[in-house]
Order: C-alpha cells, then structure tokens, then sequence
C-alpha cells in the first residue's frame, strides 16, 4: 500500500509522499505531517519474538515510508542499528522490582533519542537523493535536552546537511549541555538560549513559517528541516519498540499472544506516547497509554478535564526533557480525535496561540479513552527512584522514575492486572545530581563529572564510554542569545543577509 501524507491543517487534502514529508518537517500551513490512513501491522503478533530488531524495522517502517525502495530502507536501517549501540537487541527489556523496564537509552548519547535520530539522517539524504534536491539541508531545532546532543550525533558531518540546534540556557542537566557543547562536526551549531524551551520552540516554529527567510533561503542553496519528533522520519521509527518490547514479553512467557498490555511513557512533547497510540491503531495490543508528565502537568489536566491551558508557571524540574507546557505531537491526536477535521484542528491550535487555552467538546474527549494521566512531584520522583533501588540496587533516571510512579499508582487506584511496561528513556548518569539525592548520598562538589563517580560507586552500574570521555573533551561551542534574536542567529550562522 502506497501511503501518502497530508497536514493536520490543510482543508484541501493535498498529499506529500512519505520523502518529502521528511525533508520537509513541517508543513508549510503550519502544520504536522499525518499518513492518510493508518497501515496495519501485517505479521502474526505471535512472529514478534522472532525477528531482531532491524528486521522488525524494516517490517514496520516500510509500511509508513512506502515510497523508499526495500533495499534503500534496508540501508538505512542497517546504519543506524549497530555496533552504535551497547546492547545487540537496541532496545532491551530489563526488570526492576518485578516489572518490565524498556530500556531506550543503550545508544551513542544514552538517552532513547538514539533509537529515531540514528536512523534520521540516512532517510534524510536518501530522501534528498530520491527528490533531487540540490539544496542543503538545514537541520534547525530545539530541544529540552536529549534532541539535540542526539540529532547533532547523528548529523555530524553529514554531507549536504547543516544542523542548528537551540536550548533553554539554564534548563537543561549539566550532562546534556557537556554532551552538546563537545560535539564534534563543521556542520554542528548549538546555540543557548535565554528562556525556556517553549520559548526556544515557538521561535524555531516561527523561523520555519517565515516566508521571506525561507526565500532566501532557497536563494542561497538551503532550506529547512527539523529533527524533532513534529518530523515523521523521527515519528514513525519510535513505534518499532513499542512493537519490540510486546515480543520480548512474549518470548519471555510473561504474555500470552493477542493479551494486551499497558505502557507507561515520560511524556513532554508527546512523540514518544503518539508513537504508541500509532502502534496501538496498527494492532498492537494496547489497553492503555499511561501519559506520566511531572510537575509542568499540562497534558494531565488536558486528559483529565479536556482543557489545554498553558497559562500556568513554568518548572525547571528534574526531568528536563519533560519542562514543557507546549507539546507539539499532541496537534496529531487532536486532528484523529476530532474525526480528522483540519478546520477544527486549525481552530484549536489558533486558540493556543493567542490565548495559550483551548476547550475540546464532549465527542472529542470520549475518543481519549486510550489514555491514562497523571503526574509526579519532584519528591514523588526521588521516592521511586529509591523505591527501585532498595529493591533491586538499580538506579533509574528521572524521567524513568515519574514513569514508575505513575505506574505504580495506577495499579493501585484501577486495580488493573495487565502488565505495564514503564518506558526507561535515559541513562541515570544523564542526571548523577538528583540521583544521589534521593538515594541520600552526600557529595562535597558541584561537578557533575564528580557526582557521575560518586554515583558510579554507589550502584555500580556500568559507566558508559561516551561519559567516561566526557569530562576530557574540549568545548566546540558557546553562543547565547535572546528569544528575539534566534532568527538572527540563524542568518549569521548560514551566512545570509537577512
């Protein structure tokens, strides 16, 4: 089946094929890429236990990305899962305190990222390569973290690409800024930005949409693309492990084919729990998406209420990745819940942006029953993280951990029996700080190369070979600006008079 894409916004209905979706990112309406129709998975659910993780790719994405040859999609996938990654099975299921952990995080900058962004540029210039583009491709973003180290990785002197990544200056982990101020690469930009990441978000979005710098753009032999999960080529490659984790339960014994299941999912701007529900409507399985936010809890009172609201404070927290009161995906499942109404998708997102709420209807919010939400404090979090490590002597990161505890309160307060997977998307040596804290360990410094020792000798996980360098390599970048000046930025960056 050839799937084709069109905009959640776009009332005319026009399509792109899958490869031009990726090059572009963005629709230029503004809106976000969505197949025409869902394919279905087409393997016996029983089969899953059998194929590796490449080849269960190949299965799954062919489906999406319909217009890639099978061997330009076999490339792609063979580049992007390796010896890159520290576990031969990418993405493997361990068990802390008798539940199953999918664990995201055993890629190049240990965080679940990887498992899209690894793939992302190999589809990018194949897609290039399919459309004849002559211009270069510029990768601008932003991220709460983990992207851009991720995206930046996989981009590094990629040719014919240029990445820019922005991040909220004071709003991201020690770690994650150490990771993507050492990136290596000519074609690598990083740039901080005095805000947070909704502001460094709806600026990159306001850059895309601009008509005239797009124009010179293409004057000047580029054009944009993103890399983060508003992307399909980043969308689509995270429903895989959705898929994986289902088959290693079975191999395991723990389910019985066909029984349905339940995944708990850090969730921030809702690519990596859209990919689920994605999974879900393939036919997987799926009895509910557990959206786990923390304290920046927008998307737990949307499910729970129907309100959007993101009039409320702003929290540096723990679990960076998930400061975010602005979650781009979630315009995909209005756009399904609303019965695939662009109209109506348009004016629910027009409202957030000038006046930052939004109310769906009663129809709209009986369609939500996939999911569950709820949320975690921040010493809620340092709880469960030292819940799991009296237990097994394992410690989990952050973003894990408010997955865990809202599992677990969810067991409690449904009596739900199926097995709940809690997705693990970081490894704890991204934040050693607030991991020693709630395992009430002292440390006398602020390094945070210091704390990842400390915390190495206190679990003894095993530390991984791009953390141990970290701390050795030298800074490649350091540039702050202002929210108003990313445009700016950008222009000087590519060398463009704008």
């Amino acid at each position: 089946m050839n799937v084709l894409y069109r905009s959640t916004r776009d009332k005319n209905g026009q399509t792109v094929t899958a490869s031009q979706a990726i090059l572009q990112g963005l629709s230029p309406d503004g809106g976000l890429y969505v197949p025409v129709s869902i394919p279905k998975f087409e393997l016996p659910l029983s089969n899953l236990g059998k194929l590796s993780y490449r080849e269960l790719a190949y299965h799954i994405l062919q489906a999406f990305y319909s217009d890639f040859s099978e061997q330009e999609l076999k490339n792609c996938i063979n580049k992007a899962y390796g010896l890159n990654f520290t576990s031969p099975k990418i993405a493997p299921i361990a068990y802390h305190a008798g539940n199953p952990y999918l664990e995201l995080f055993h890629g190049p900058t240990i965080a679940f990222k990887d498992i899209a962004l690894q793939l992302l540029p190999h589809l990018m210039t194949t897609a290039a390569r399919k459309n004849n583009l002559k211009e270069d491709i510029v990768i601008l973003t932003a991220t709460s973290g983990d992207t851009g180290k991720a995206a930046m990785a996989g981009f590094a002197d990629v040719p014919g690409t240029k990445i820019i990544v922005f991040y909220p200056k004071d709003g991201v982990s020690p770690v994650q800024e150490k990771q993507m101020l050492t990136q290596k690469g000519n074609n690598t930009f990083v740039v901080g930005v005095e805000g947070n990441f909704d502001d460094a978000q709806t600026n990159v979005k306001q850059i895309f949409n601009d008509p005239k710098l797009n124009k010179e753009l293409n004057q000047n032999g580029f054009r944009f693309s993103s890399a983060n999960s508003i992307n399909i080529g980043r969308l689509f490659p995270q429903v895989v492990y959705y898929f994986y984790a289902y088959g290693q339960l079975l191999s395991a014994g723990k389910i019985k084919s066909g029984e349905a299941i339940n995944f708990s999912v850090p969730t921030g701007n809702f690519g990596n729990i859209l990919a689920g529900y994605f999974a879900k409507k393939m036919g997987l399985p799926i009895n509910k998406l557990i959206c786990a936010s923390n304290r920046n809890n927008v998307l737990t009172d949307f499910f729970n209420e129907g309100v959007y609201d993101k009039n409320r404070p702003f929290y540096v927290t723990s679990s960076p990745s998930m400061d975010i009161l602005v979650s781009s995906n979630l315009e995909r499942l209005l756009f399904y819940i609303s019965n695939e109404d662009p109209i109506k998708t348009k004016s629910l997102m027009d409202k957030l942006t000038s006046k930052g709420i939004y109310k769906i209807d009663d129809s709209m919010r009986a369609k939500l029953a996939d999911f569950y939400a709820a949320y975690a404090t921040e010493e809620q979090t340092g709880q469960e993280i030292a819940r799991i490590f009296a237990d097994d002597q394992i410690a989990i990161d952050p973003h894990t951990a408010v997955a865990s505890y809202v599992a677990e309160n969810y067991k409690k307060h449904t009596a739900d029996s199926h097995s709940t997977v809690v997705i693990s998307t970081a490894s704890p040596y991204k934040f050693p700080q607030f991991v020693l804290t709630a395992l009430h360990t002292d440390y006398s410094s602020d390094s945070p190369f210091i704390m990842i020792d400390a915390l190495h000798s206190k679990t003894g996980i095993q530390l991984p070979q791009t953390i141990k360098e970290l701390a050795t390599l030298p800074l490649n970048h350091h540039r702050e600006v202002a929210p108003a000046l990313m445009k700016t930025t950008v222009t000087e960056i590519l060398g463009i008079n704008n």
